[in-house]
């Protein structure tokens, strides 16, 4: 059985940074893209930004030039690196990547459990 494990997240200032990772462990064969999304209360969810098996990213308007995502392949995990954080990007941030395990060759998609980040002075 796969699962994703996030950490990194909790209250920053606005102007802050922090570090979001999440890591993959069970039976993975290869990861495809990964990304990170998120909810903020009565919003839906978005997606912030994304990253290929190839490391093409792409981001949400809202955070370019501010975040950045980037995987460690080894690892099976992403990360993503949040600067000058604002008020506004406070949200619950969820990690997601489709995956192909050993026992199969389709691609599967899994999200983490959500991790808490709060931009507030």
């Amino acid at each position: 059985q796969v699962q994703l494990v996030e950490s990194g997240g909790g209250v920053v200032q606005p102007g802050g940074s922090l570090r979001l990772s999440c890591a993959a462990s069970g039976s993975i064969f290869s990861i495809a893209t990964m990304g990170w999304y998120r909810q903020a209360p009565g919003k839906e969810r978005e997606l912030v930004a994304g990253i290929t098996a190839g490391t093409i990213t792409n981001y949400a308007d809202s955070v370019k030039g501010r975040f950045t995502i980037s995987r460690d392949n080894a690892k099976n995990t992403v990360y993503l690196q949040m600067n000058s954080l604002k008020p506004e990007d406070t949200a619950a941030y969820y990690c997601n990547m489709w995956y192909r395990s050993t026992r199969s060759s389709d691609y599967l998609r899994i999200w983490g459990q959500g991790t808490l980040v709060t931009v507030s002075s």
